[in-house]
């Protein structure tokens, strides 16, 4: 163990009623877990925290203390120990990353309990599933997707509407693909909506060289406009052609 594992700690953390402090818990677990020998000090009501705060002039809880000097919150705990801290303003691609990692997983579970192998349908099953949980992922919040999607979408800047209808039409499409069915409504709106957006996505990044992100996961994302949303359209228009032309 080493010098810093052997110091003492103690932790004020925020526990009215059925009312625990989830970052005061996670906090709790990651000094015992780097062997401290830790002082767990619950502020049981209201004007207990208060009085705790204006004592020590702090405005939040939890509160980590080791060796009698104090070291902040959580974030700050996570800081000395030499571990990462989420920056929540950073761009990422792991929304995008974990949707088609879990369509990808559930096409081949469906493949697999309809088929007995993975087959053909697998990439059919993954494209259409990926519509539907994106499409989840703008209906939670239609306006602030659409505030999103008006800045780069071609067709939407020309036509607003347009970004209020494209998360239904996507999940339309994406359930009708998973069917079979109607293959003359859905295989059309995947091609229109996958080429529109391609189009955009190479305007945007490749020709005017713009710094944005991407509204495919929802409008309070932090996923940059780039590859992987000209994939996702990409692949949306071409398994249409491919139901066209099959």
């Amino acid at each position: 163990m080493t010098a810093m594992s052997r110091k003492q700690a103690s932790i004020y953390r925020m526990a009215i009623g059925h009312s625990t402090c989830p970052h005061g818990r996670k906090a709790l677990h990651l000094l015992r877990s780097n062997g401290f020998a830790v002082e767990d000090h619950l502020l049981r009501t209201r004007d207990e925290t208060d009085a705790f705060k204006a004592a020590n002039g702090v405005t939040s809880t939890p509160q980590i203390f080791i060796d009698g000097e104090r070291i902040g919150g959580h974030d700050d705990l996570r800081r000395l120990l030499g571990k990462r801290v989420r920056d929540p303003k950073a761009v990422t691609y792991r929304p995008v990353i974990a949707v088609f990692a879990m369509t990808a997983a559930m096409a081949i579970a469906v493949s697999y309990a309809a088929l007995g192998t993975p087959g053909t349908l697998t990439f059919v099953w993954f494209i259409a599933f990926s519509m539907c949980v994106l499409a989840v992922l703008k209906l939670r919040d239609v306006e602030s997707f659409s505030s999103m999607f008006l800045g780069y979408d071609l067709l939407a800047r020309r036509w607003p509407p347009y970004a209020y209808v494209y998360p239904y039409a996507e999940a339309l499409a994406g359930l009708l693909m998973i069917s079979g069915a109607l293959r003359w409504l859905s295989a059309p709106i995947a091609l229109f909506i996958g080429t529109i957006g391609a189009v955009s996505v190479v305007k945007a990044v490749y020709v005017e060289k713009r710094d944005i992100k991407c509204a495919c996961v929802g409008g309070d994302s932090n996923v940059p406009l780039g590859f992987l949303s000209l994939t996702e359209n990409v692949m949306m228009a071409g398994m249409a052609l491919w139901m066209i032309l099959a």
